[in-house]
């Protein structure tokens, strides 16, 4: 049981900015193995969000609450999603082979096809979550963080590292998830979907599948498989597609 709670606690410090207690013994691997974990994290990050627009939409209207929520989100995490959706947006859209685009990637400068990727989602998680009530776009935001890491899990799960692991941004990189863990962060991902109507659950789920496989099946063509700036692409687009997904059954 300790050890559980030292991977959760290390998913928590290696996926947002909260400050977590001293983790003694750390080792590498405990990132690869708190996968499991980070839909739990991811939760958190959108619960924490969803409490943001509900407190704030008692003070205002329209879409400021929603923007407020949005920037905690960003706050939490350190903008580290949003970073690896850049530097895979610039990568995979302005690489000439795949030595080239992980080399973009690398780069900490944002290009134009990063900061284009970036001003879209943001603008369209917006516009899509505003088609709802304050209350149900506070469940959007709780169910699309923890299944956008979810997805990334899977993906961490069923493709190839690409590139040399030691001259990634990210250390240690999270690599070689098991099925028991995928598994289980697909348990740990699911149970806020029972909180929505059903079709809202499902056609969410189509829509983030649907662009997170977008992401994941483009990254194994252009770089032969995932990177960690892949992974925080995949779980944006997971966020965008399910509320866009949601927002068509209206």
């Amino acid at each position: 049981m300790m050890r559980q709670i030292k991977l959760f606690l290390c998913a928590v410090q290696f996926l947002t900015r909260i400050p977590v207690p001293h983790l003694a013994g750390f080792e590498g691997a405990w990132i690869t193995r708190s996968a499991r974990y980070f839909p739990l994290v991811g939760q958190i990050v959108g619960g924490l969000a969803a409490a943001a627009l509900l407190l704030a939409n008692e003070v205002w209207q329209g879409v400021v609450p929603l923007l407020l929520a949005l920037t905690a989100g960003i706050l939490l995490t350190g903008a580290f999603h949003e970073d690896g959706l850049a530097d895979t947006a610039d990568g995979l859209g302005g690489g000439r082979d795949a030595a080239h685009r992980l080399t973009i990637m690398k780069d900490s400068r944002i290009g134009t096809f990063g900061a284009l990727a970036l001003v879209l989602l943001l603008a369209l998680k917006l516009a899509g979550l505003a088609l709802f009530n304050p209350g149900m776009a506070a469940l959007l935001l709780l169910a699309s963080h923890g299944m956008g890491r979810t997805a990334a899990v899977v993906v961490m799960g069923v493709l190839p590292y690409a590139g040399d692991p030691a001259a990634s941004k990210t250390k240690p990189v999270p690599d070689g998830v098991r099925g028991g863990e995928v598994l289980l962060a697909l348990l740990f991902g699911a149970w806020p979907l029972l909180l929505l109507p059903a079709p809202l659950a499902i056609y969410g789920l189509v829509g983030g599948v649907f662009l997170a496989l977008l992401i994941a099946l483009t990254a194994r063509r252009l770089i032969n498989g995932y990177t960690g700036d892949v992974l925080g692409a995949v779980e944006q687009v997971f966020e965008l597609g399910f509320v866009l997904g949601a927002a068509a059954v209206l």
